[in-house]
């Protein structure tokens, strides 16, 4: 069995894995990105870490830990609850995301009709950025009732077992795409489990148009989606998606009927902002840096 070629860090992998690949990296500032480390290990679920918590969570031991809480506290990128000896993130690190998502002018071009799908079919319409090995949510629009999975902006997913993510793999140009598949690869016990559908994912966007999602992300939600275009210039990729509980889709709809609908929207955005659709060509798969 061959060797799983391993991709050298970019900035879009995590902290933590970039911290642990550059300890020979006399450029590298290790102070800086431990406390990146410790911002990143505020996620959804875990939102009031304390020291010790936080410890446990990035390797770094507790006294260092300590002192990088402290900072960023003062700083305002984190807030003490006294009352619970725990920190939250603080509201300055909110900022950090505005000039990101300010150069994304066409979210509020695509809102309105991403609205108007999502109140047609009764589930979200969101639009996603590629990110390392994760879909990071950049704009999404809801009818009143959609269920457990309430997306929002800034809420990452998993490339490998969700629509949004083969989507935005299958617009991703020749190289690009065996990069990401040589990452994904990396993620042994993952990617074993959804190489398959990944790949036909893949295929359907370039056969159809859009990829399909029967649950393997969340069981009570499937999801459709087509790339949206790729921009060069910042080499980023997008792709817009639609998830619809699974209580309320007839047999064949999301092939027959929403896959057609969210295609025709990627092309009203697409047209409205001047972009170009990006190609999606059949591939075949990257075996000898991605085999499983």
């Amino acid at each position: 069995m061959a060797s799983i070629a391993r991709p050298k860090p970019t900035p879009t992998h995590s902290a933590a894995a970039v911290l642990a690949e550059s300890a020979d990296d006399a450029a590298f500032a290790t102070t800086l990105a431990k406390g990146l480390v410790v911002l990143e290990a505020f996620k959804a679920g875990a939102t009031l870490l304390g020291n010790s918590e936080l410890s446990t969570l990035t390797g770094i031991p507790r006294p260092t830990v300590a002192r990088l809480t402290h900072t960023l506290a003062e700083l305002g990128y984190l807030r003490y609850d006294a009352e619970r000896a725990k920190y939250r993130v603080g509201a300055r690190a909110l900022r950090m995301a505005h000039p990101l998502l300010a150069d994304m002018q066409f979210r509020q071009v695509a809102r309105p009709m991403m609205q108007e799908l999502a109140q047609s079919v009764r589930g979200t319409v969101s639009i996603g950025l590629l990110d390392g090995s994760s879909m990071i949510y950049v704009e999404t629009a809801r009818s009143g009732d959609v269920g457990p999975h309430v997306p929002d902006v800034g809420m990452p997913i998993p490339v490998v077992m969700t629509a949004m993510g083969r989507a935005a793999a299958a617009a991703l140009p020749a190289a690009d795409a065996a990069q990401l598949e040589a990452r994904l690869a990396g993620e042994a016990e993952l990617w074993a489990a959804f190489r398959d559908r990944y790949r036909a994912g893949i295929a359907q966007c370039a056969e159809r148009g859009f990829a399909t999602c029967f649950g393997e992300y969340m069981a009570s939600i499937h999801a459709v989606a087509a790339p949206l275009f790729f921009a060069r210039e910042l080499k980023q990729v997008f792709s817009i998606n639609c998830g619809i509980p699974a209580f309320r889709l007839q047999s064949g709809q999301l092939e027959a009927e929403i896959g057609p609908r969210l295609v025709a929207l990627a092309d009203g955005v697409r047209a409205i902002v001047n972009e170009a659709k990006p190609a999606t060509p059949p591939r075949k798969p990257n075996n000898k840096k991605a085999r499983a």
